[in-house]
């Protein structure tokens, strides 16, 4: 069961404060606060709508429609909001793009486009395409060499020097995502007419991504942004591993060139080996190898 009701700014802090022992780590977009209190999740919108969903979501959700009652003098005229009929993908013309190596210490940042048609879907579901994150890198490498001769992609590698000399006060990390994504729909979109979506693996609210862009004169615009679109939608899928096997042919490089395998990721096993580069090559060398905003940067100095 699923009711949506708007709260009042009086009722806010006091459903905040009675669920905050049951508080969410990760909210969905939009999402100010979440709970899971029993058998009913309590999400609570920047638009000001409280949304209950479980078995007792009705008796949760009367406990507020009282103090609604009760403090506001209002009735709540509560909405049982049914479940919106996901789009199939498959049935569509898909421009997707998806990126790698943002949450890696060393080596590059990897965004690129792919362009899926309806009649590729049968060969794509054959080769096993799915989100990157569920392949092993051994399967990436193995597949992506059949999955480049079929589906038109474009890629952008982002070398970590060029990330550094980008990345400032007023450039985040996801205005350089923002930026590097519409370079490479600009250029799918200049490749093929013959589209019906274009879809973006969400990592930024679509507000703050056309923000981010305000000062391009080119922008791609009639974006579906789409938390883990790689799951549903087969051309962000295919963007998400084309990605991934350029950054790990980018890291292999990197490894021969420094005699050692480069680790992955940005855990402890990433700061040791960061630490005997910097001891051993310098700063200098340092940051034509890793993203230098990483808190790594600083237990490597220290």
């Amino acid at each position: 069961m699923t009711i949506v009701f708007k709260i009042s700014d009086n009722i806010k802090p006091s459903l905040i404060k009675y669920y905050k022992d049951y508080c969410l780590e990760k909210t969905p977009p939009y999402a100010v606060f979440q709970a899971k209190y029993q058998d009913v999740t309590i999400t609570l919108y920047e638009s000001g709508k409280v949304m209950f969903q479980g078995l007792s979501a009705d008796i949760e959700a009367s406990i507020w429609k009282e103090l609604e009652k009760k403090h506001n003098n209002q009735k709540i005229d509560e909405k049982k909001e049914k479940k919106p009929v996901k789009k199939n993908y498959d049935d569509y013309n898909v421009i997707g793009s998806d990126e790698c190596g943002t949450g890696d210490y060393f080596g590059p940042i990897v965004v690129t486009s792919c362009y899926v048609t309806k009649n590729d879907v049968e060969f794509l579901h054959d080769l096993k395409v799915t989100d990157s994150k569920k392949l092993t890198d051994s399967k990436i490498k193995e597949i992506t060499p059949l999955l480049i001769k079929k589906i038109p992609y474009t890629s952008y590698i982002l070398s970590p020097l060029e990330y550094n000399h980008n990345y400032n006060e007023n450039i985040n990390m996801n205005k350089i995502k923002a930026l590097l994504h519409n370079k490479v729909l600009l250029s799918m979109v200049n490749k093929v007419d013959n589209y019906d979506y274009i879809v973006v693996d969400q990592f930024t609210p679509p507000k703050n991504y056309y923000n981010y862009l305000k000062d391009n004169k080119q922008i791609v615009k009639n974006i579906t942004f789409m938390p883990r679109a790689e799951v549903a939608v087969l051309a962000v899928a295919c963007a998400s591993i084309i990605s991934r096997y350029i950054f790990l042919m980018e890291m292999a490089k990197l490894s021969t060139e420094l005699g050692a395998n480069v680790p992955k990721g940005a855990g402890r096993d990433v700061d040791t080996f960061a630490k005997e580069i910097y001891q051993k090559y310098g700063q200098d060398k340092l940051q034509e190898l890793v993203k230098l905003n990483f808190k790594n940067t600083l237990k490597i100095k220290d």
